[in-house]
């Protein structure tokens, strides 16, 4: 399975490309997609400069699926606003390559990285350069990217495991008040 994975942004937006065969992870590629070219007030030029750079790195790559993170909110309401438009711009790019999508909370990618929520971007660096062998650390966004789809490819390996097991039959388990089973 080939997960690529999203770090939303305005100005850099993150990717990361894995293989997933079960527990082991390969490595494919990643980058960023920068905006920053065109002038702060041009949203909808970012957006669309967005929009083709991961419909471009769909295209190249050929992922199976797709994880993207979920923004936090800002302390800023304007900030969040606009993190918000560029994750849009994502998911919209990627749901019209016809790609399932799930999303991950940063304090969940990180724990699942590093085994701390509130892990520094240097951790997560480190981790994900370790995790996939790399011979450097990948950029912050990067990083970051890879860890999301890092995270979505232990999910499905437990969900998958989990979706295998036998469901629980008639009487095996607990009775609800009044003596009903189910």
């Amino acid at each position: 399975m080939r997960i690529l994975g999203i770090d939303p942004g305005l100005q850099t937006t993150g990717f990361g490309v894995i293989d997933a065969d079960g527990p082991r992870l390969a490595y494919v590629a990643s980058g960023t997609i920068k905006t920053n070219a065109l002038p702060t007030g041009d949203l909808p030029g970012r957006l669309k400069i967005l929009y083709d750079g991961i419909r471009e790195v769909v295209s190249r790559y050929q992922p199976t699926c797709a994880a993207v993170e979920i923004i936090f909110v800002n302390v800023n309401p304007q900030s969040t606003l606009l993190l918000g438009q560029a994750r849009g711009a994502a998911l919209t790019a990627l749901v019209s390559c016809d790609l399932h999508v799930s999303e991950y909370t940063a304090v969940q990618m990180k724990k699942a990285i590093t085994g701390h929520g509130g892990a520094a971007k240097a951790q997560v660096q480190a981790m994900v350069a370790r995790l996939l062998g790399l011979p450097g650390e990948p950029g912050k966004d990067a990083a970051d990217a890879l860890g999301i789809a890092i995270m979505d490819a232990h999910a499905r390996v437990s969900f998958d495991a989990m979706s295998r097991q036998t469901t629980l039959q008639r009487r095996q388990h607990a009775q609800f008040k009044g003596s009903r089973t189910y």
